[in-house]
């Protein structure tokens, strides 16, 4: 059974978002932000849900979206989670979870630690740390120095890791940071917002790969333990 959860975003049809769901997606992330290159629309973002929404989590992303757009767009496409990826505070991911009722992830985009130890401020539901590129939201292809994920002081606060993700380095990126979920984007397209098939296969057998190698280490360390 795979241990890390996996996240696909930036899908815009219903078939990529297939593609996802069975390789065993977790969650499948739609941006809702025109200024993406994968900007998902609502129309195709309801025919996901509509398809998928028992399957996995229906992720929409928005970036600095207002209140009232957030629990409209949640309602109308029918989330089950909703990130948020710009600069919003603490008390507007409170009112997110308060007025929709769906899970909220916070993303940080991190460079430093202090973009770790900020993300503390958020009691949402997961956090989620992406690559910070000045003058991007997101999506940039870029990883970030994962050793900066040890300085999260809320551990019990799931993580989601992203930035930069591919097939040949999410297993490294599991066995450095242990995260409950991996995030990736433009690591298994074609082009943005098309995905590719082989790359999608190849990332979820990497993170099985990885997850397996965990697994076999403890219990080699167990058996080393007991013979001890």
């Amino acid at each position: 059974m795979r241990r890390t959860r996996v996240k696909i975003c930036g899908l815009t049809s219903v078939d990529d978002a297939s593609l996802a769901v069975a390789g065993g997606a977790w969650a499948l992330g739609l941006v809702l932000w025109e200024g993406s290159s994968r900007a998902c629309t609502l129309e195709a973002a309801q025919e996901i849900a509509a398809v998928h929404r028992r399957a996995a989590e229906i992720c929409g992303v928005f970036v600095n979206a207002t209140l009232d757009d957030v629990v409209r767009t949640v309602d109308v496409a029918q989330l089950s989670m909703v990130q948020l990826h710009g600069d919003e505070g603490p008390s507007f991911c409170v009112e997110v979870a308060r007025r929709t009722g769906v899970k909220v992830v916070k993303a940080a985009r991190v460079g430093a630690r202090w973009d770790v130890q900020d993300l503390e401020r958020y009691r949402t539901d997961m956090h989620l740390m992406d690559t910070r590129v000045d003058g991007k939201q997101g999506g940039t292809g870029e990883t970030f120095d994962w050793a900066l994920t040890k300085e999260r002081m809320n551990k019990h606060v799931p993580l989601i890791l992203s930035g930069g993700l591919h097939p040949g380095n999410v297993g490294a990126a599991i066995d450095a940071v242990r995260p409950f979920a991996v995030d990736t984007a433009s690591g298994t397209e074609a082009a943005p917002g098309v995905k590719d098939p082989e790359l999608i296969t190849a990332f979820f057998a990497a993170v099985d790969a990885a997850d397996q190698a965990i697994e076999d280490a403890k219990a080699a360390a167990a058996v080393e333990e007991a013979a001890s």
